[in-house]
């Protein structure tokens, strides 16, 4: 016999229900609103009248932002960070965090050297200081002023290495046993059994690597080597003065600093919108398993 829920599971179902929804909402309709907004006319958006559809659709806010060389160069600059920084965070976070997940008869130190990761979380010297760091090495305006001060986020270290602790240890010793060495169960066990731990990670570094903005405007000393977050910066913030620039009159009066800003924000959150969908399948799995350690 088949046992039916009671009123009150039923009614704490429906409440979930309602609430997700209610968030879900939240989380939808103000993306919808700011791609509406930035497909509407300047006069409409400025009076108010776009809420969830466009009104006088138009793409000139998206021409005036992306028909500017700068908007290639930038994109291309943010590529590269992408490329460079998310291989470079998930390499190191993955040597470091193998070692660390030892316990301290393997590893001795170890203790100590994961309170001096823990410490840098907690304390740093400061944007000056970093600065002077990067300018002494020569790195202002290359591609690796924004690329190695975030080589290491320690954040992603603490996720993984509780993730390779809870593995079972039996494998890494029949591993041993077979003449394996540690970087044979590093690749060919520990990361193969990682996946829903590394695809979080993973989302983590490319949306930092892609939503960076103001590391652009501070290590680059030229426009030409901005970021694309950097460069849609300087387009909100200067609207006015570009588009007394090169554009026609039909585009100055088509394009307003509110439909130029909706325009960046969506240009800055669509490719983030695009990569989601393939990671989340293992982001609250990996999320849970990297932060719970028995």
């Amino acid at each position: 016999m088949v046992e039916h829920p009671s009123w009150s599971r039923r009614l704490f179902i429906i409440s979930n229900y309602v609430l997700l929804v209610g968030l879900s909402l939240l989380c939808i309709l103000p993306l919808i609103n700011v791609f509406a907004i930035s497909l509407s006319s300047s006069s409409a958006a400025a009076a108010g009248f776009v809420k969830l559809w466009p009104v006088e659709f138009t793409w000139k806010a998206y021409a005036f932002i992306v028909q500017k060389p700068e908007f290639i160069r930038s994109l291309v600059v943010t590529l590269q960070r992408v490329a460079l920084g998310v291989t470079l965070n998930m390499l190191l976070v993955i040597l470091v965090a193998y070692p660390l997940s030892k316990d301290a008869k393997a590893l001795k130190g170890r203790t100590l050297y994961a309170w001096i990761f823990v410490f840098t979380m907690l304390f740093n010297g400061g944007l000056i200081p970093l600065y002077m760091t990067i300018k002494a090495l020569g790195l202002l305006d290359s591609i690796w002023a924004l690329v190695l001060h975030h080589a290491l986020p320690v954040f992603n270290i603490l996720i993984l290495l509780n993730f390779f602790r809870g593995l079972p240890k039996e494998l890494e010793e029949a591993a041993f046993m077979d003449g394996a060495g540690h970087w044979t169960v590093l690749w060919r066990i520990f990361v193969p059994l990682s996946t829903p731990s590394l695809a979080t990670l993973l989302l983590f570094s490319i949306v930092g690597q892609w939503n960076a903005w103001f590391d652009g405007i501070i290590f680059m000393n030229s426009p030409h080597n901005y970021p694309l977050q950097s460069y849609l910066y300087t387009v909100i913030t200067a609207v006015d003065t570009l588009l007394a620039g090169s554009v026609d009159m039909e585009m100055l009066a088509e394009v307003s600093d509110r439909t130029a800003k909706s325009a960046q924000i969506f240009l800055g959150a669509l490719p983030i919108l695009l990569v989601y969908p393939f990671i989340q399948r293992f982001f609250m799995k990996g999320i849970v398993l990297g932060s719970v350690k028995e």
